[in-house]
């Protein structure tokens, strides 16, 4: 499955935008600004509609990303529709982006393949890498316009070059399951790489897969422990899963059944009841429990609680241009 931001997740720190050339209204932009940046979101609000109903394209985009995540009003995807169309009819690239994932995931609007492609098309055409990634993942899956892996592979290599982590991860995909290229292992490992050196949970536990199974590099079960270990810590539950099967079997690490135990028991506990992960885990185990002590048992079952307790996701803090 090709990765694309959410909204939310999209909405990330653009301040190194550089300012549109405002016809008017120039300090009320630099005011909102600078309140948006003290945590006044009250005085950035009022600062921003002064300049974006004067038209100034990135306080438009400001508006629509604080509706977005309500900062200083009542979350209203609605509203934040509203401010990004006007800012991405004005040709600004963030905003054309931001409309794109709000009509491919149906936030704020009723979800719609084709106005997402279109949007996604204008803001790549400018450079956007998020925009060129998202517009990959609608070629690759046939979603606005007749599946295309040679456009997919086109669009994930633009912005995965600007280093895009997502259009890298996917553009690994491609190379490791050879859609629209040739199969090629060694190639899907450098973009995967590139995208687990940037943080990338899924691509770091599938370059860690690929030590694991000798696919595109020899076998190492170090290098597989490391970026498996890396995933798990993000509660990636398919990498907490293998890393205990790494315990369990005492590859590139000492067989260590409560540790294994721990880390099967985590990947158990935050995936869906119904998915291969949470089987696996289950019949894990089942299969582990013979083989320990109640005490032992215990033991792992407290440090995958406690693990949980110290790993709780927090916010992302998200900011306007």
């Amino acid at each position: 499955m090709p990765r694309i931001r959410s909204l939310p997740l999209l909405i990330l720190c653009l301040c190194a935008l550089p300012l549109a050339a405002p016809a008017a209204q120039p300090d009320a932009l630099s005011a909102g600004r600078a309140a948006y940046k003290a945590g006044d979101y009250a005085t950035a609000l009022v600062d921003f509609r002064i300049a974006a109903r004067q038209g100034n394209v990135t306080a438009q985009t400001s508006l629509g990303v604080m509706h977005a995540l309500g900062q200083g009003v009542p979350q209203d995807y609605g509203k934040a529709l509203k401010w990004f169309h006007l800012a991405a009819v004005q040709n600004d690239a963030a905003a054309q982006s931001f409309l794109g994932s709000m009509y491919e995931h149906g936030t704020g609007a009723p979800r719609d393949y084709i106005k997402a492609l279109k949007w996604f098309h204008l803001a790549a055409l400018q450079g956007d890498a998020d925009a060129q990634n998202g517009l990959g993942v609608l070629f690759e899956q046939g979603r606005g316009a007749p599946q295309d892996y040679a456009k997919a592979l086109k669009w994930y290599h633009l912005a995965a070059q600007q280093g895009d982590a997502d259009a890298q991860f996917n553009l690994g995909d491609l190379y490791d399951h050879g859609q629209g290229v040739p199969q090629d292992y060694a190639k899907a490992l450098k973009w995967y790489r590139l995208a687990a050196q940037q943080g990338a949970a899924a691509a770091q536990f599938t370059l860690g897969s690929m030590y694991e199974q000798g696919e595109g590099a020899p076998q190492d079960y170090g290098k597989a422990l490391k970026w498996i270990r890396l995933a798990a810590q993000q509660r990636n539950t398919a990498a907490q899963g293998s890393l205990g099967w790494m315990y369990e079997h005492g590859h590139g690490v000492a067989q260590d059944y409560v540790q294994a135990y721990k880390w099967i028991d985590l990947a158990q506990a935050g995936s869906q009841p119904n998915s291969a992960v949470y089987r696996d885990a289950v019949t894990t185990m089942a299969s582990l429990a013979p083989m320990m002590t109640r005490a032992q048992i215990a033991q792992a079952q407290q440090e995958a609680s406690a693990w949980s307790v110290a790993h709780r996701p927090g916010a992302t803090k998200q900011t306007v241009p």
